[in-house]
């Protein structure tokens, strides 16, 4: 054997029963087999602890599967973990329990943040911040996949082949060194008492063009119960002085504690919004 052979990475896989399983035991269980407190970087340790018990708990809590089977590997480079299971999937989950028009709907309302079935157990925060904590995050189920890339800072969704429950799989280079306080820190910062008030909303991943108010309300819909809103119209390539008034002058007049930013517009996009603006402040103005 030739001594520069790369070693291979280390697996634990299982199959597990969800009825009454524990995702700290599964964790602890985890952690030990593989040795990661000695193999990997606290931060990257407290990074792995929190994206694979959430997402476990999810499996346990929300699939309705009898099963799931986990992954987790660790490789020279990176660390990763899967978390695989034949229930209801979670973007059906979400659809059917909030009484919304399909998956596409459930999948906008989960990038928002805060999006649970079970209110009087969850935040509603697992899945938004433990796609944002690592380098890579995959959430599949039926027809929809989003992809998060932490080096691209975006966001990306496609459909695959139909795929029955929910798969995820998250990895983070060993090297990494972002914090979860960091990553904590941008959306339930220190002046919003460390509560998750502040979101992101990759615009671009409702569709590629705006016209209408009602795309505005459903881009809109449950944001309210936010403190500031950031809306990323990266790849956006434009908006209509219908959906931008929706935007920029009811929303923010009807919530006027609300701060409302937009980053990354094209230079037609930011036209737009300035001229819709503008109106509101000449609005303001003449009251």
């Amino acid at each position: 054997m030739l001594a520069s052979r790369a070693a291979q990475p280390t697996t634990l896989a299982r199959t597990l029963a969800t009825n009454g399983c524990d995702e700290d035991r599964v964790w602890d269980e985890v952690e030990t087999r593989l040795h990661l407190k000695r193999a990997l970087r606290p931060n990257v340790l407290a990074i792995m602890r929190y994206g694979f018990t959430e997402m476990l708990n999810n499996a346990i809590e929300h699939s309705q599967a009898g099963r799931c089977a986990i992954r987790v590997t660790l490789g020279q480079s990176l660390v990763s973990f899967e978390i695989r299971d034949h229930g209801i999937g979670v973007f059906h989950s979400i659809a059917s329990k909030l009484k919304l028009s399909d998956e596409e709907a459930a999948l906008i309302e989960l990038i928002k943040g805060r999006t649970t079935t079970m209110p009087e157990a969850h935040t509603g925060e697992g899945i938004f911040f433990t796609s944002r904590i690592g380098d890579d995050f995959t959430l599949k189920s039926h027809r929809i996949q989003i992809e998060w890339k932490r080096v691209k800072q975006d966001m990306f969704v496609s459909q695959p082949r139909l795929s029955v429950g929910t798969f995820v799989q998250f990895s983070i280079q060993r090297s990494a060194r972002q914090t979860m306080e960091e990553v904590f820190g941008e959306f339930a910062p220190e002046h919003y008492d460390f509560q998750f008030q502040k979101t992101r909303v990759l615009v671009k991943l409702l569709q590629p063009d705006y016209v209408s108010r009602s795309e505005a309300r459903r881009l809109l819909a449950n944001l309210e119960k936010f403190r500031e809103i950031v809306l990323d119209f990266r790849d956006v390539r434009s908006v209509g002085q219908g959906f931008a008034d929706e935007v920029f002058r009811v929303f923010a007049s009807r919530n006027p504690e609300i701060v409302l930013h937009s980053e990354n517009a094209s230079p037609a996009v930011m036209a737009m919004i300035r001229h819709v603006r503008r109106g509101a402040s000449a609005d303001s103005q003449k009251t």
